[in-house]
């Protein structure tokens, strides 16, 4: 009987605990109120229910916060699908991206032909990611995508997944891929979109406690991704970012998850001429606007910065009440997003003219000397603190300057400089910014991309400080400073004998305070200068 009973208590010993914890109080409560006043005794138990009510209202609101922060918090998703009918976008709506489309269309084909994979045994891809600089067609590309396929499509921005309550990120994900797998089963197949998916797929960083949401959120996203059954949901995950493919956690690189990357580079001459072609289409426009010269003005812009332009142009034309818009409003518009509005500062006469002679001795040296570069636009006006520019675009598209293109930089920034001193015997605080720059490309030449002339090559910026002698350090600055010294030879030489020009720009300048490209040649032939055929 002793065993029987040692064996009960053993495995009810939590039970017999609380219950003698119960029993106990209740008599306790008995005793007690058996010992007061019969008026506190019958307030006692009118009270009763109340708390009674109260603590069951408590229990309750505990019990529906646990259950939501069990079922991925506040992360209730109210992305519907995007019907492709309603995306509406084609890969013949993706302007340019050309060898972009074509990997995008064979990612395509694969979804399409998901079912003759299959009997080989191939594999579906799980993910694709999208990189290239902002606003130039990573969206509208999953989109296409998307409406090829004819699939449903869900689009989300990592900046959705985070929340402050640990657990919110990763219950989202897990709602998401939920959702996904649900319409890829009724309709073939499901595209999920992530915007900015850097927000969530920076490299993770470990620490004792565990807890940072983003961690926790990529871990979902990680284990969704290897847990996808492609021969039943057929999700396939696009994920488009504007960091570098470093930033990004290896694990969410590795293959089985982003299985293919696509490249999206800026659009190139060709393309943009059939961006602004694309655009101008929407917008009354004049016959003078000339595609080719907006293509060339507009080197290493986005399709999103065409856009753009354009709509500003747009509204520059709207408030000077022309019914079209014309070459000049684009160029405002350009000026207007590139430098910001035109501040209105009061200068001297004599300052105006030596801000004039400053800008076209750049101006002038930037025409005729530089390899690869054209102005475009030359003013004394202000645009956020700086009294006057020289606006300039390469030509075309340059991935890797030589040696004479920094050289004609460094002549350019000291052009400025040297057209002051030539024409008042003195110089202004305004070439700080122009030695800074041509100081810097010498340093870059010498340390870093063995372009100088005493034989030292190599990128010297990789070793440590104190593996450098002082002797070595000695060569390179010296390098430096004698490539800074030829350069300024050049440019007195060169300045002296184009003064002619300089002097028509600057007094031009003194007028007109501005000079687009075609009136900045037009003083030009009136010297008799030519810009020299590349």
């Amino acid at each position: 009987m002793i065993r029987k009973f040692r064996f009960f208590y053993q495995n009810n010993k939590i039970w017999i605990i609380i219950g003698s914890i119960v029993l106990s109080l209740i008599v306790l409560s008995v005793y007690g109120m058996s010992k007061v006043e019969s008026f506190h005794r019958v307030m006692t138990l009118a009270t009763i229910p109340i708390h009674l009510l109260l603590a069951l209202a408590s229990a309750t609101a505990f019990v529906f916060m646990l259950t939501v922060f069990q079922k991925g918090s506040f992360s209730s998703l109210k992305k519907n699908k995007i019907k492709t009918k309603d995306v509406a976008v084609s890969f013949k709506d993706v302007i340019g991206l050309e060898c972009a489309k074509e990997e995008a269309l064979e990612v395509v084909q694969l979804i399409k032909d998901r079912k003759q994979l299959q009997k080989i045994g191939c594999k579906i891809i799980k993910g694709i990611l999208l990189m290239g600089p902002p606003g130039c067609g990573k969206t509208l590309l999953a989109k296409a995508m998307a409406t090829e396929c004819k699939i449903p499509f869900i689009s989300m921005a990592g900046s959705e997944f985070v929340e402050i309550f640990v657990g919110v990120g990763a219950g989202r994900v897990r709602s998401l891929f939920k959702k996904a797998r649900e319409y890829a089963r009724a309709e073939g197949a499901c595209i999920v979109f992530i915007d900015e998916v850097e927000v969530i797929g920076r490299g993770r960083t470990f620490s004792y406690d565990g807890g940072q949401e983003t961690n926790s959120t990529q871990n979902q996203l990680l284990v969704e991704m290897d847990g996808l059954d492609t021969q039943k949901s057929n999700v396939i995950v696009v994920a488009a970012t504007n960091a570098d493919e470093d930033v990004l956690d290896e694990a969410l690189l590795r293959p089985g998850r982003f299985d293919r990357k696509i490249t999206i580079d800026l659009p190139n001459l060709k393309e943009r001429k059939q961006l602004f072609d694309f655009y101008l289409k929407k917008v009354k426009v004049a016959s003078e606007v000339n595609i080719d010269r907006l293509a060339k003005k507009t080197v290493y812009r986005s399709p999103a910065d065409i856009e753009n332009i354009i709509n500003e142009a747009a509204l520059i034309a709207k408030r000077k009440q022309k019914k079209v818009l014309d070459m000049k409003d684009l160029s405002e518009a350009m000026d207007r997003i590139d430098l910001g509005m035109e501040t209105h500062v009061d200068m001297t006469p004599k300052e105006l003219e030596m801000t004039a002679y400053h800008e076209a001795g750049h101006a002038v040296a930037m025409y005729i000397m530089h390899p690869t570069d054209d102005v475009f636009k030359v003013t004394v006006k202000s645009h956020r603190g700086s009294l006057g520019l020289v606006a300039h675009l390469p030509r075309e598209e340059l991935h890797c300057p030589d040696r004479e293109k920094l050289i004609a930089d460094i002549v350019v920034s000291l052009a400025g400089y040297m057209a002051e001193k030539i024409k008042y015997n003195t110089t202004t605080v305004g070439v700080s910014s122009d030695f800074t720059h041509a100081m810097a490309t010498a340093n870059y030449m010498v340390w870093q991309v063995g372009m100088g002339g005493n034989g030292l090559i190599g990128n010297f910026f990789i070793l440590p400080e104190e593996e450098l002698s002082q002797s070595l350090k000695e060569k390179l600055n010296n390098e430096t400073i004698s490539i800074m010294n030829s350069c300024y030879s050049k440019t007195e030489e060169f300045l002296k004998a184009s003064w002619d020009a300089v002097d028509a720009v600057a007094k031009k300048l003194v007028i007109d305070k501005e000079l687009d490209f075609d009136e900045f040649e037009e003083v030009m032939k009136t010297v008799g200068k030519k810009k020299p055929q590349a």
